[in-house]
């Protein structure tokens, strides 16, 4: 059976509107999510940046994020096909690992616990795909990986690219 992993956070978690949201709300701001396009916040206002990565570093950050459209059902059908992985960098913010967990329990209780993968560099996964928002993690994955379309990444060329969990229904189910 193959393996497709799955990024969490702007692939199945729901992670822009949150984190505009408690960024607007502490420093009176209306950003959207156009103004991310090619950017992140953190990028966008610099002189915030300690603020704005201190966010994510609060233990209940990760806890309601909402889920993406349509991924739940898709990853339901994909698990009938294939061996689904959910693969977040969560070394990059250690204290995310609770609220990610639960997160997934939550919202995937159909998906194996064992198959949550709490990882830094995911070139470790040994996976035959890897559905991403980040291009980083594809340099050294042996896979193929596949893009998932967010804001920051708008402007990223060369990679198979999906824009929504049905374009992934697609790509995998046909």
């Amino acid at each position: 059976m193959q393996r497709i992993a799955i990024d969490m956070d702007e692939v199945i978690a729901d992670f822009n509107p949150k984190h505009l949201r408690v960024f607007n709300r502490d420093y009176n701001e209306n950003l959207t999510l156009n103004d991310l396009m090619g950017t992140r916040l953190r990028e966008l206002r610099p002189q915030f940046q300690k603020e704005i990565i201190a966010y994510l570093n609060d233990p209940t950050f990760f806890r309601d994020l909402d889920v993406m459209k349509d991924c739940q059902e898709v990853i339901k059908k994909l698990s009938q096909r294939f061996e689904i992985f959910i693969t977040t960098a969560a070394m990059e913010f250690p204290s995310s690992f609770t609220a990610k967990y639960e997160w997934l329990k939550e919202h995937f209780p159909f998906l194996d616990e064992m198959n949550f993968v709490f990882c830094g560099d995911k070139s470790i996964i040994n996976a035959d795909y890897l559905i991403d928002d980040n291009v980083r993690h594809f340099k050294r994955f042996k896979g193929q990986g596949i893009l998932y379309t967010a804001p920051h990444n708008i402007n990223e060329t060369g990679y198979v690219r999906v824009n929504n969990w049905l374009e992934i229904q697609r790509y995998f189910l046909g």
